[in-house]
This record gives C-alpha cells, sequence and structure tokens, in this order.
C-alpha cells in the first residue's frame, strides 16, 4: 500500500450541452480538492458550510468509492482522514457526483497501488455513476464523448473549447433521480432521429470549433429540455435575453437546476454581471472550460 499524504484535484463539469444526452461532458474551472492522510478510522472533514450535510464517515460518496474500487481488485484500503476544498456548487447541475467519484477511484488507485489504467477509470466511473458524460469529463479534462453499454466503452476526447461559460445557479438544489423522472420512457422514432441528428451536428460543430452552429444545436434538444424546464423559473426569457446579449447557446447543464450558457472567449464576466442584475433569483457564474481532468499532487 502507497503511504497517505497526497491530494486529488478533480474539476466540475457540465454534461449534455443539450442533445448530447447522457453522453457528452464538458470540464469546467472549478474543482475540487481531496487532501489524504493517514487516520485510525475513515473521516472526512469539508471545508466549505454547504457541504456540511455530507456525511463524514464510511458512508460518505467519496469514502464508499474507495472501498469498492478497492475491493474489485481484492484489496482493502485501511481508513483516511480526508479534506475537502471544493467551489463547486452542491447538487446544482456540475457534475458533484461525478466529481467525488472520480476522487475515490483516484485515490484507491493511489492508495492500493492498483496502478489502473485511464480506460479502467473511465469503466469503472461510468458503472458507478450509470452514466458517463460527467464522469469522463471530470477525469479527462476537457470535453468528451462517449459511447457506454454493459458491454462495450468508446470515448473521444476534445481539448478545452475555445468559448467562455456563464453558469447560472438557482438557489435550490436538485437531485438528478427527481430530475430523470420527469422524463418519458419513450419517444417516437421520428423524435429519436431528430435528436440524435442534433447531437451530431453539434458534436460536428464543436470539433470545429464552429460555435454559432454548436449554440444553435444546444438549443434543439428534446430528449430532456421539453420536460425538464418547467421547473426552471423564467427559462424562455433567459434564453431571449441570452440571445440579445450575444450568447452562442443556453440550455440545461446535466440534469439541472443549473444553466449553462456557451459565450464568446472573454466575454464570460461582462454576461454574467448583466444576466445577474436581469435574473436575481439565479447567481450567475462566469468560469472557463478546463484543460486538466483529475490529477494527484505529491
Amino acid at each position: 500500500m502507497t503511504e497517505a499524504g497526497f491530494s486529488v484535484t478533480v474539476p466540475a463539469t457540465t454534461a449534455n450541452l443539450g442533445p448530447g444526452f447522457d453522453h457528452l461532458g464538458l470540464a469546467l474551472s472549478l474543482k475540487m480538492t481531496i487532501e489524504v492522510s493517514s487516520a485510525a478510522q475513515w473521516h472526512i472533514q469539508y471545508q466549505d458550510k454547504e457541504y456540511a450535510s455530507l456525511p463524514t464517515d464510511e458512508t460518505n460518496l467519496i469514502v464508499q468509492t474507495i472501498q469498492q474500487v478497492a475491493s474489485r481488485y481484492g484489496q482493502v484500503v485501511a481508513p483516511h482522514k480526508l479534506v475537502g476544498y471544493s467551489d463547486i456548487p452542491l447538487g446544482k447541475g456540475l457534475g458533484s457526483s461525478a466529481t467525488a467519484i472520480a476522487a475515490g477511484i483516484e485515490i484507491a488507485s493511489e492508495l492500493a497501488e492498483l496502478h489502473l489504467s485511464p480506460q479502467d477509470k473511465l469503466r469503472i466511473g461510468s458503472e458507478l455513476e450509470g452514466h458517463a458524460d460527467n464522469i469522463t469529463a471530470a477525469l479527462l479534462g476537457g470535453i468528451t464523448v462517449s459511447y457506454f453499454t454493459e458491454e462495450q466503452m468508446e470515448v473521444l476526447t476534445f481539448p478545452a473549447p475555445p468559448i467562455g461559460v456563464v453558469i447560472m445557479v438557482p438557489p435550490v438544489a436538485l437531485k438528478t433521480e427527481a430530475s430523470r423522472g420527469l422524463l418519458p420512457e419513450q419517444v417516437t422514432h421520428k423524435t429519436a432521429i431528430q435528436g440524435s441528428a442534433a447531437g451530431s451536428l453539434m458534436t460536428a460543430a464543436i470539433a470545429q470549433a464552429d460555435w454559432v452552429t454548436a449554440g444553435r444545436m444546444m438549443e434543439r434538444d428534446i430528449f430532456h429540455e421539453p420536460y425538464r424546464k418547467i421547473g426552471f423559473p423564467e427559462f424562455d426569457e433567459i434564453r431571449l435575453a441570452c440571445k440579445e446579449i450575444g450568447a452562442y447557446g443556453m440550455t440545461i447543464s446535466g440534469a439541472g437546476p443549473s444553466l449553462f450558457i456557451a459565450v464568446p472567449p472573454e466575454t464570460e464576466q461582462q454576461v454574467a454581471a448583466l444576466l445577474d442584475q436581469r435574473f436575481p433569483h439565479y447567481q450567475a457564474i462566469a468560469l472557463q472550460p478546463a484543460e486538466q481532468g483529475a490529477y494527484i499532487s505529491k
């Protein structure tokens, strides 16, 4: 077993970007850092008030992930103390659970000397998370496009795109399970074709750095936005305001309840200030895409 005395840092993420439902993720410049040290029993101490409600013992998601990953390889990790620092809003559609899972995978690989490959980490993370969008971006950084089934997993990555990002965060948190409960069990063949076409064109536009086209396609989702938007105060008004300001596009961040807005580079601070003033129910945060995924520092 590796001696403790290191930290792991993981970026926040946004998923879907509209029609890239459950398979497209983007790492963001918010981050969580977990410091790891030896201890007599498992204990996690968060330094941020927003995380005070989370378990601090073995039932914590990070600790559970560490133990589950080690168990897969016939290993047992001794208890450790984890100290967490995070500026990622909790339960606001910015991949906080995927961030915790990614941190747990990295910590387990380090402590148990598992030497997990990137593909191993992606597969384990996707299985634990249940889908591949947030977790792949958290582990790899940049933009990730994933195909994930029980039998197969393929992931392609793009560098962090040349855009600014504004996230509009409401005061309430939302569990992904509740948001998924709004979705229909089935859609028609015609609807599925439309959604697939929008997602394909958006991904191709991103690959060509054509964010004007990508932004238009972000707003053509039919898989989840029509069913979830009712829970967002002033959704249509915000989308119209974004167009007036010159944003590329606006959509739901992951399962919500935050909104993701892609804007021209170096305009995110200005756009955030304008939206903050106009829609005080939300907090507008100016960010950038993150190039780097999860990493360990010693």
